[in-house]
Formats: structure tokens, C-alpha cells, sequence
């Protein structure tokens, strides 16, 4: 398996096709295979990059759980693309993902073409700040002490995923069968550091509003819409 040594931490990766990168983000709740249909088809003119993130299996579970958060994981975007030679990219994110696209993008901004950040937000409004700690507090708890198959079938079910199940069934199976199989370490870890501890959006809106990069964000249904972004729309060229 392909890997990236991201200071001490493996990264397992994936890419397909040729030319300009687009580098994909997942989830928390799912790995580097949610992307499987955007590659398939972006991969027909761009250098489709997909990973997974530390805590992610086959990506190393780093036990330690200060060896986890959203700094780490804008370092991880950065280990990745030196350790593939990649100057410049477009970032697409999901929820997670796309949030650490989005502090990737005000870090290096020289090393970004374009941004996506789709389902990305949960938290960042005053009103639901102190909801969101108590709720990542709970979830990092309950997946080590219920195991991912409990976890797993609670989240495939709450009031978002579900709405999967009615639109796309064998797609929902499918993103109901990665949880499973995640580490419950990881995600916990991941949750406690990552999720919890991570800026809300709207504290960084004055030094997104300097960015000069193209950008896409859909922002959570549950959250307050932030009206500073840009449109970016990738299209594959006509052969």
C-alpha cells in the first residue's frame, strides 16, 4: 500500500489520473472511499488525490491522543502534497475535510488554486457552541465504551444520514459499512481533539474575507450562512 510519512504518522493514499491536482478531504464519519465517484469521473483531466486522515485505517491510529487536531491535520495536507510533489492544488473537503481545506487555504494560500468545502460549519454558531462541546464530548465517549457497530448504526440513522437512506439505500448501506469497520480510537480521538477544539468559522471570517482564492462553502443546514464566499464550479474539459 501507498503511504506518506506525515511526521512519524503513515498516510495512506490514492491517485488517479493526469493533470492539474485536485486533492479530496472525507469526513468524519466515513474515509478517502466517499470520494469514489467524484474521482471516476474528475480523474478524466485532473490528478484525483484521495487519503486517509490519521486515525483512519490503513492510515496509522495514533494512540496518543495529542497526536490528533485540526493543526495536524492542515500538517497532514502539507506532508502529503511535498511528499507527492505538489506545488499548487484544488482542495475538496467534506464537513472535516473541508474545514481543514479552509485553514490549509489561510495558511498557504500561495498553495491553492481553489476550495470546496461542502457540509462544513457544525459548531461554528454562537448560539450552539456550548451544545456542539457537550455533544462531541458525549460521541468521543460513546464510541469507545459502544464500539463502532452500535455507533455506527446511531449515526447512519440521526436526522441528516438518514435522509441518504431515502435518496440512495446502497449508498447509505455502504457509508453505514465503512463506520463500522473505522477505528473507534481514531474517530474518538479525532472527535475530542479535531472536532472540539477547532476555531468556529465565524471567529475567522475577517481573515477569510482577505483570502484571495476561489471559493466554494456550503455551510451546514443547522448553521448560520456566511455570505463572504466565492463560487467555484471545476468542469472537465470537452475531449
Amino acid at each position: 500500500m501507498p503511504y506518506i510519512d506525515a511526521n512519524g504518522v503513515k498516510l495512506y493514499f490514492e491517485e488517479t489520473g493526469e493533470g492539474h491536482p485536485i486533492i479530496f478531504l472525507h469526513e468524519l464519519g466515513s474515509d478517502s472511499r466517499e470520494w469514489e465517484t467524484q474521482v471516476r469521473y474528475f480523474s478524466r483531466a485532473f490528478r484525483c488525490i484521495t487519503f486517509n486522515a490519521r486515525g483512519y485505517p490503513p492510515s496509522d491510529v495514533p494512540e496518543e491522543p495529542a497526536l490528533y487536531g485540526w493543526q495536524l491535520a492542515v500538517d497532514d495536507i502539507d506532508a502529503l502534497m511535498r511528499g507527492l510533489f505538489v506545488e499548487r492544488a484544488h482542495l475538496i473537503g467534506l464537513s472535516m475535510g473541508g474545514y481543514a481545506a479552509l485553514q490549509f487555504g489561510l495558511r498557504y494560500p500561495e498553495r491553492v488554486s481553489a476550495i470546496v468545502a461542502a457540509g462544513v460549519g457544525s459548531g461554528s454558531a454562537a448560539s450552539q457552541r456550548d451544545a456542539w462541546l457537550r455533544e462531541t464530548s458525549v460521541l468521543a465517549r460513546a464510541f469507545i465504551e459502544r464500539g463502532m457497530d452500535a455507533m455506527a448504526r446511531k449515526m447512519a440513522h440521526g436526522r441528516t444520514r438518514v435522509q441518504l437512506k431515502y435518496k440512495d439505500v446502497r449508498s447509505w448501506q455502504e457509508f453505514m459499512e465503512r463506520l463500522r469497520h473505522q477505528s473507534q480510537l481514531g474517530i474518538s480521538n479525532t472527535m475530542v481533539r479535531c472536532q472540539a477544539l477547532r476555531p468556529p468559522l465565524h471567529d475567522l471570517r475577517d481573515q477569510f474575507s482577505k483570502m484571495r482564492l476561489l471559493i466554494l462553502i456550503e455551510i451546514c443546514p443547522l448553521n448560520q450562512s456566511i455570505s463572504w464566499a466565492n463560487v467555484l464550479i471545476l468542469q472537465v474539459p470537452e475531449k
